[in-house]
């Protein structure tokens, strides 16, 4: 005897199965789609009548129907689901992970970029306390290395750090710098575009990169690799971006901790660089009295998030805090290249005051 919605092959012995309706109840999948997944090798029925067509499952196989569906409910591609499907456990949740951060970049990216266009086309303004204007210092360390392959710089409404690696890294993070520098605030994206289509993928030399521009009344950051940006609201600081790393996928799978991170091995190993990859973009509201922190690793890997906000809650001009900043970097034994740039938001009038730190 069959039960509801079963039906009984003979092949060799009576079985019971599950007619691709009853199937689909079970798993939550439409006929449609459970033989569009036969097609693609994702769910194979356990046997198709040779006269009929009729397709049969079995029981055992609801499981990966159900888990088919919830990955395509996630919005998984097939083709990576029809890989993910057939890992171990541990393996399949590493790839699960590993996909799902690569869409929240992308979500975010998209995020930012939609409100642009909305702004853009609705001409609608973002109402702050005032227009405002940019009152910036940028700094350098050459610290252990034979070599300073950091860049930082800060001018008018921009300012931008960049951290080079391999025997080229000094030429790209330089690229990356002027690129933004020269450009107008408002194509700063623009700008990192052309200059990672100058340093190409990287081969011999690469770079990281935090660039941030104010239009008067929008903020925006765009950054790739592992140099930071961080604000400073209300004497709250806040990281405003997330390190493209190797070890910040570990954080993320809950294989590490932050404090772990710090003296982990591979702590400079990066996932995405200038020339191979797009930034990330953010976008806040300016407001007069926001003090934002731009460092490469050479800083944040030394100082934690303690000192930071100390330092820069301490003094009431960027130079001063900038000049802290690397001497507390100096002091805490300084082994790679620094570099940072320091950006208050000022009411209209206030004096520009464009100082750059260098130690060679």
């Amino acid at each position: 005897m069959t039960g509801p919605g079963s039906t009984r092959i003979e092949e060799g012995g009576d079985v019971d199965r599950m007619t691709i309706g009853a199937f689909a109840v079970a798993s939550g999948l439409t006929p449609k789609a459970l033989r569009l997944y036969d097609e693609l090798g994702l769910v194979t029925p356990a046997a198709v009548d040779p006269s009929s067509g009729y397709r049969c499952y079995d029981a055992d196989q609801v499981g990966r129907a159900r888990l088919v569906a919830e990955l395509r409910r996630l919005g998984m591609p097939l083709a990576r689901i029809g890989v993910l499907v057939d890992l171990p456990d541990d393996e399949a949740a590493a790839d699960l992970a590993a996909w799902w951060r690569q869409v929240e970049h992308d979500t975010t990216a998209r995020r930012h970029l939609v409100a642009d266009l909305l702004a853009r086309w609705r001409r609608e303004t973002i109402m702050t306390t005032g227009a405002v204007r940019c009152v910036g210092a940028s700094g350098l360390e050459r610290g252990g290395r034979e070599e300073q392959q950091d860049g930082a710089a800060w001018v008018g409404d921009r300012a931008v750090v960049a951290d080079g690696f391999h025997g080229g890294g000094a030429t790209a993070s330089r690229i990356a710098v002027e690129a933004v520098i020269a450009a107008d605030g408002s194509r700063v994206v623009d700008a990192l575009a052309a200059a990672a289509a100058r340093i190409g993928p990287t081969g011999d030399g690469g770079t990281t990169v935090t660039a941030l521009w104010c239009d008067g009344s929008r903020v925006g950051v765009a950054h790739v690799g592992d140099s930071r940006a961080y604000l400073l609201r209300d004497g709250v600081l806040t990281r405003l971006t997330v390190d493209h790393t190797h070890v910040q996928s570990l954080i993320d799978e809950g294989r590490l901790t932050p404090e772990e991170a710090i003296d982990h091995p591979d702590r400079p190993r990066l996932t995405r660089a200038l020339g191979t990859d797009e930034p990330d973009l953010h976008r806040r509201t300016a407001r007069v009295g926001d003090r934002y922190l731009l460092c490469t690793d050479g800083v944040w890997a030394l100082l934690d998030d303690a000192v930071l906000a100390r330092t820069l809650t301490a003094d009431a001009e960027p130079a001063p805090v900038v000049g802290k900043l690397l001497e507390q970097v100096r002091e805490a034994g300084a082994p790679d290249n620094a570099a940072c740039a320091v950006v208050d938001l000022v009411a209209p009038g206030n004096d520009e005051r464009a100082v750059h730190h260098r130690r060679r």
